[in-house]
């Protein structure tokens, strides 16, 4: 059984206190959280979504997003922690023990594809662990701090070594499961799910969608997001 988490529970903080929720913002006629969720349903093979929410205004708003919707796969609900790994290992102590692979998507990335989806199922039958990410393309720079303000060491990083990872990110439930108990043990900093893997010093399955997927972090992000969502809908 395969199974997703969207985390749906971030603060939102640099959106402005214009926007107090990004993933319940709309954008073509639906939310950002909706983009995502149809994403997975759509995808035909998803059997239990677990939607890690922020509080419970959030959940109310979310279940009547989810309303409309004619089928859905089953619905469990997981509350959000302080940190986002708190988030994740939430949603994975909410799962049953009959899943096999599990999704972890962050819902702020509505430009997901189906299409994706199925070459991520079918990489992680192949690897333990799958995760989108596209390569870094602008010269990068490691810098160290001098005595004067705003002014640093530099050094070059090579470019064919560095990629940015995006969601989704896509496991075997046993390893993944292992990996947060392993990071939660050594009290390990996690900003995805890929760095429990690293951890553990198991190797990942890098794969590019082929098309833009930014995760909406500010309101120029959101912009951005609107322009792409209303050029695929008329696309299609």
């Amino acid at each position: 059984m395969i199974a997703v988490i969207l985390l749906a529970g971030g603060q939102s903080s640099r959106m402005g206190p214009e926007i107090p929720d990004k993933v319940l913002t709309v954008v073509e006629k639906r939310s950002v959280f909706a983009w995502s969720l149809d994403t997975f349903t759509s995808s035909g093979f998803v059997d239990l979504a677990v939607i890690v929410h922020r509080d419970e205004k959030q959940r109310e708003d979310l279940e009547r997003e989810m309303s409309s919707y004619p089928s859905l796969p089953t619905i469990i609900w997981a509350r959000g922690g302080i940190k986002r790994n708190d988030s994740v290992r939430n949603g994975l102590r909410a799962m049953p023990e009959e899943i096999e692979t599990v999704f972890i998507h962050d819902c702020a990335r509505p430009l997901i594809r189906p299409e994706t989806l199925v070459s991520l199922k079918k990489a992680v039958a192949r690897h333990g662990a799958v995760t989108l990410a596209h390569r870094m393309t602008d010269t990068t720079k490691l810098v160290s701090e001098t005595e004067k303000e705003h002014i640093y060491m530099t050094k070059s990083l090579d470019r064919q070594c560095l990629w940015a990872m995006e969601t989704p990110q896509v496991f075997q439930k046993n390893l993944i499961i292992r990996a947060h108990a392993h990071a939660e043990r050594e009290e390990i900093e996690l900003t995805d799910d890929i760095s429990a893997v690293e951890a553990l010093g198991e190797p990942i399955h890098l794969m590019e969608a082929g098309y833009s997927n930014p995760k909406i972090t500010t309101q120029d992000d959101l912009s951005w997001i609107k322009h792409h969502l209303a050029e695929r809908k008329t696309a299609s």
